[in-house]
């Protein structure tokens, strides 16, 4: 295997169990009575990061890496789990609203109210250019931003209604 392969076994591996576990956490939420709001755009965030995976396995994993832009990758990782560590039970890649329940305000939160969403714009670009695939890294990025513009919008309006309703 090339260091290449091995990082993205790795980052697939991780993508695999991070799907596991936003499953749980929402099947966990939904019977406490959470909804999810804006389902539709779902499948194509799906379909973004899955042709971006699929992008850097089919172009990448003979390449070189890059150390550095490894190096900021894997100092987005450590932001990825305190996204995850202060949300909790509450994580997941869906837009699910708990009713009554406060917004979470500490960790990361106390700084963006999107820092899950700054973690994967860095991601998107960052780890293409760790294996020197800068297109791949454009491409998915404006790809990314389109379906961000949509979720974002959708999870403000959902944040919105959640703090008139406390």
């Amino acid at each position: 295997m090339t260091a290449a392969e091995i990082i993205l076994a790795a980052v697939t591996a991780q993508r695999g169990g991070e799907l596991l576990l936003a499953r749980a956490h929402t099947n966990a939420l939904m019977a406490r009575g959470a909804v999810e709001i804006a389902a539709t755009h779902y499948p194509l965030m799906v379909v973004v990061h899955t042709a971006w995976l699929i992008s850097l396995w089919a172009f990448g994993h003979s390449q070189p890496v890059d150390a550095s832009a490894l190096v900021i990758y894997l100092a987005l990782q450590g932001l990825r789990v305190w996204v995850m560590a202060t949300l909790g039970a509450r994580w997941t890649t869906r837009i699910i609203v708990l009713p009554n329940a406060p917004l979470v305000t500490s960790g990361p939160y106390c700084f963006l109210r999107h820092p899950n969403y700054a973690v994967v714009v860095g991601e998107i670009a960052m780890l293409p250019l760790t294996l020197h695939l800068p297109w791949t890294a454009a491409i998915f990025s404006v790809l990314n931003a389109g379906v961000l513009f949509i979720r974002i919008r959708a999870e403000n309006q959902a944040l919105d209604a959640t703090r008139q309703a406390a």
